[in-house]
């Protein structure tokens, strides 16, 4: 009876994840997000069938009851959350907030499936993100203010980094974070939403050769502050999303090709100086040889995906815990044995829309500061995954960091779920926008007959002016 409903659930939540992830791409065929309604009700059933089915699979397999509680919560909330949001925030975008949840719920089976305590912990951690971040839309939205403190920005970004290099904790040779009455903090997860805030209000400012000197100096310190740290990924990231900030508004292809060699040299200046660099990188060009030691945790992942094939092993039927720190650095090499490659590669696509959301939401918006700090956002959110997944199956070296929303890890959930309604607020922002820029037009049309779009274009230019 057990190896049946194994069997069954293993390609009914390819079947689900494959509707999910169409019903995901098919939401940019339209102009406006908002007309995909029948769309985002799919997705919702789609979601809530996975969680039944993986649950129900694990309560049986595991004969924990536990699972039947952890599965009533999840439902209650996303349920809540999926409900909730909309009301509050009436222009929400359905795609993130979906996937968002999508997300949420896929790695809370994983971490379930592995460390129940982990998971329960994970979930309170969710819930009090979720109460934080609804204040967020608010705050973006109606403080017109937030552009021009990039002063503050840098400041209370680059004092907790320090912080951490004086005081903090050593894992696995780098100082990551510091633990206060039992609770771990690793400041770096949300530095990065202040980083793209600062790089955001500084261009915005002005793309003056000056004050890009003025952003680099800055940006340099929080680099340099992490590579001292020897968090080489969070370096890496906040590197690319400065350069890649710095392109978009400038436009200069001097200053991005001027980024990658000096991030190239960099790179060779690492190798030589730290240790646990040049093990990973011995690590990524040649695990097989160093499999009892430093390859141990490449090759284990590489197993665990070889093992799942397309379709998976079933929930409870792979060996995940035989990755080193799988709940956090690998989780996506479970996902793939347990879950199937194909599921894997959905996932990825899942995780795909919502950057191209992201992307769009950045171009809807006129005003330079909400757009460069949506696509900032956005770009640390890709790259954030292409660093954990090509790590876990070694397209490039492993540098530690975690899957978003997906894998175990308080300080990374946070962060990540605020990021997410900070892009939602500038999303809401937009469509306000949109809606009154039609209404001016209707206005002018009414007024001034065939000759209302020259005249409106004169307004939107009059009101860039003045912004």
């Amino acid at each position: 009876m057990q190896e049946y409903i194994t069997t069954v659930s293993r390609y009914l939540l390819v079947l689900c994840m494959a509707f999910y992830t169409l019903d995901s791409l098919m939401v940019f065929r339209y102009r406006n997000d908002r007309d995909g309604g029948f769309i985002y009700i799919r997705q919702n059933f789609w979601m809530f069938v996975i969680q039944l089915v993986s649950f129900f699979n694990m309560s049986i397999l595991s004969r924990d009851w536990i699972y039947v509680f952890l599965y009533g919560v999840l439902q209650v909330f996303f349920f809540l959350v999926l409900c909730i949001t909309p009301i509050v925030y009436k222009n929400t975008n359905r795609l993130l907030l979906n996937n968002m949840c999508m997300l949420i719920g896929i790695g809370m089976i994983m971490v379930s499936r592995l460390d129940v305590d982990k998971a329960v912990r994970q979930f309170k951690i969710i819930l009090v993100s979720y109460i934080i971040c609804m204040f967020v839309p608010v705050i973006i939205s109606r403080f017109k203010f937030l552009s021009k403190l990039r002063c503050i920005y840098a400041v209370i970004g680059i004092f907790p980094l320090s912080m951490v290099l004086i005081l903090g904790e050593t894992t696995l040779g780098s100082k990551l974070s510091f633990t206060i009455q039992g609770i771990t903090f690793q400041p770096s997860e949300m530095v990065k939403i202040l980083f793209v805030l600062f790089m955001a209000a500084s261009l915005y400012k002005s793309t003056s050769l000056a004050n890009v000197i003025l952003t680099t100096i800055v940006a340099g310190a929080h680099v340099l502050i992490l590579v001292l740290s020897k968090d080489l990924g969070s370096a890496l990231i906040f590197f690319v999303t400065y350069l890649l900030m710095l392109f978009v508004a400038t436009g200069s292809y001097l200053y991005l090709l001027l980024g990658f060699g000096g991030g190239a040299a960099a790179s060779i200046v690492a190798y030589h100086l730290f240790s646990h660099v040049r093990i990973r990188v011995l690590a990524w060009t040649n695990p097989w040889r160093y499999i009892d030691n430093q390859g141990y945790q490449i090759t284990q992942s590489l197993f665990a995906i070889g093992s799942g094939s397309w379709f998976g092993m079933g929930l409870y039927q792979g060996t995940p815990d035989d990755i080193p720190y799988v709940e956090e650095d690998f989780i996506f090499s479970s996902i793939c044995e347990e879950f199937g490659t194909i599921f894997g590669i959905l996932l990825l696509l899942v995780i795909l829309s919502c950057f191209l959301m992201m992307m769009k939401t950045a171009l809807k918006n006129k005003n330079m500061f909400y757009r460069l700090t949506a696509f900032g956002f956005g770009i640390i959110y890709i790259f954030q995954i292409f660093l954990t997944v090509g790590g876990g199956i070694r397209f490039v070296p492993i540098t530690g960091v975690t899957l978003p929303l997906i894998s175990y890890g308080g300080s990374s959930m946070l962060s990540t779920m605020i990021m997410f309604f900070l892009v939602q607020g500038i999303y809401m922002i937009a469509v306000k926008e949109g809606e009154k820029r039609n209404e001016q037009k209707e206005i002018s049309k009414e007024h001034f007959g065939n000759e209302y779009e020259e005249d409106y274009d004169f307004i939107e230019d009059w009101e860039e002016a003045e912004e």
